[in-house]
């Protein structure tokens, strides 16, 4: 008789055990507002300058062709009159080619920039997922779900919002690189 306290304080023990690890593990179900993590990373902000920078330059060389194309075709409208109708015809010829080619030139820079911009968003979103796969190990969360905005999660206690704290950490790891 005096041994069925002893069982009873062990059952017990036990069974408080194993509700704190399954009221542990029902909180590990968390979640990261991905917007938030991407417009505050770092590596976000040097990227997206760096971008901005080529983008320009190409815009600007764009911008010359064209600039340089209209500038002749100001010198024709004025020498227009001056010219015999085969030098005419030769010179709307030079000009439309020259039209198209530059029209051909600025679809291929704007194609080349928007690629530009998939590859630098892509590898800055390859970062943040892989940093949040290894948070999400080392601190033994069984799913960390992503919020953007459209809907994917409609309501979450804020105490399972990590959004912050991933952030913190993806930038200190950043800046160690």
């Amino acid at each position: 008789m005096k041994k069925i306290p002893l069982y009873a304080a062990v059952l017990a023990v036990v069974l408080s055990l194993i509700a704190i690890y399954f009221a542990k593990s029902s909180s590990q179900l968390v979640y990261v507002d991905v917007n938030k993590l991407i417009t505050g990373y770092s590596k976000t902000k040097i990227a997206k300058a760096e971008f901005d920078k080529k983008a320009n330059l190409m815009k600007a060389n764009v911008d010359s062709l064209v600039s340089n194309w209209q500038n002749e075709l100001k010198n024709y409208e004025k020498e227009r009159t001056a010219l015999s109708p085969k030098e005419l015809k030769l010179k709307q010829e030079l000009l439309s080619n020259k039209q198209q080619q530059i029209n051909g030139y600025q679809e291929a820079i704007q194609k080349k920039i928007q690629e530009e911009d998939k590859k630098v968003t892509q590898t800055v979103i390859n970062d943040i997922n892989d940093y949040i796969k290894e948070y999400g190990k080392d601190h033994n969360y069984k799913i960390i779900f992503g919020a953007s905005g459209g809907g994917n999660i409609m309501y979450a206690d804020e105490s399972t919002d990590l959004t912050e704290e991933v952030l913190k950490g993806l930038n200190a790891e950043y800046a160690k690189k």
